[in-house]
């Protein structure tokens, strides 16, 4: 069952805007940011995680995957499956690569490891064997951290070692921020509609700055 949306008050609008325009502003600046490939107009980008990814708590055209493929316009292929664990993920990672050959992969996973009190030492294990498949194909990677279900959410230290290890862009914040405003989010562990907008949007922004559009 898919929760209902947070229901956005008087002035939410503007409030969006202004989001998006300090999440871009991040993205420009900072850390250096590892470049990418730059992605052909044919390219294929894999979205893949778990109920995040999914879209769970808006409609499907409104999932990050889908809004992000009208941003970058490049193919973007949604493969979130609602409360997988990333050893799980691990196991079905190689036939998705097998079936949709992307230059990127969007990785997004471990939150059903927290939900589910999983160890973290083997979500970060599973997290760089995803990775390093990937890599080992030649697929550019992408992270972006999940936090810790809790009153002040960020996301666990592990996500920045691994994507460190890769060389691969990175995005801690996003996520978190998201969970902490109640107009951009589901339920406590889901955006809604404007959630994942904001979500594509610094996905676009990582990209562009990782030099991939």
């Amino acid at each position: 069952m898919i929760p209902p949306r947070s229901i956005v008050g008087r002035g939410a609008g503007l409030r969006f805007a202004l989001l998006l325009f300090a999440f871009a502003a991040l993205a420009g600046c900072g850390e250096k940011t590892p470049s990418l490939p730059r992605l052909a107009p044919d390219a294929v980008v894999l979205a893949f995680g778990d109920s995040l990814t999914y879209g769970i708590g808006a409609n499907p055209n409104e999932s990050y995957p889908a809004v992000l493929e009208k941003k970058i316009g490049r193919k973007v292929v949604s493969a979130g499956v609602p409360g997988e664990t990333s050893a799980q993920g691990l196991a079905r990672l190689p036939a998705v690569l097998d079936q949709v050959h992307p230059q990127l992969l969007v990785l997004i996973h471990g939150g059903n490891d927290f939900l589910r009190r999983l160890d973290e030492n083997q979500a970060a294990g599973n997290l760089r064997a995803m990775g390093k498949l990937a890599r080992e194909r030649g697929i550019a990677v992408v992270i972006l951290g999940v936090p810790k279900p809790g009153l002040f959410p960020s996301s666990a230290s592990f996500y920045r070692e691994v994507a460190n290890e890769l060389g691969a862009p990175y995005d801690a914040d996003t996520l978190p921020a998201i969970l902490k405003d109640n107009e951009l989010k589901a339920d406590y562990v889901h955006p809604n509609a404007k959630g994942y907008a904001m979500l594509a949007e610094s996905v676009a922004a990582l990209l562009t700055k990782a030099k991939a559009l």
